[in-house]
């Protein structure tokens, strides 16, 4: 089991709730970002933090393989349609952590 911690400012609405999270593979300008590929090693069992406005606020086991996906419709952004996506079993915390 591993641990990993995702930074969701503009997301965290919609992975926790969705039950996801979701990431391109590159940049904008189609470089490759080493946070984007860490997403890839993630494995059923191993624990996401969710963290927000300088908060952990849920946490997630995950619970299937990494996919190939289009942007959430959600995101409401057209930059980078295709990404990664991985299915979790999350939870938002009562109280917040620092």
């Amino acid at each position: 089991m591993e641990y990993w911690w995702v930074n969701q400012n503009q997301t965290y609405q919609f992975e926790v709730s969705g039950g996801y999270m979701w990431s391109p593979k590159a940049n904008t300008n189609g470089a490759r970002n080493q946070f984007y590929d860490y997403m890839t090693e993630t494995r059923p069992g191993d624990v996401v933090f969710s963290f927000k406005d300088t908060y952990v606020k849920a946490v997630g086991i995950v619970v299937g393989r990494v996919e190939t996906a289009t942007k959430p419709t959600e995101f409401n952004s057209v930059e980078n349609q295709w990404g990664q996506h991985q299915t979790l079993a999350v939870r938002p915390l009562p109280q917040p952590e620092r």
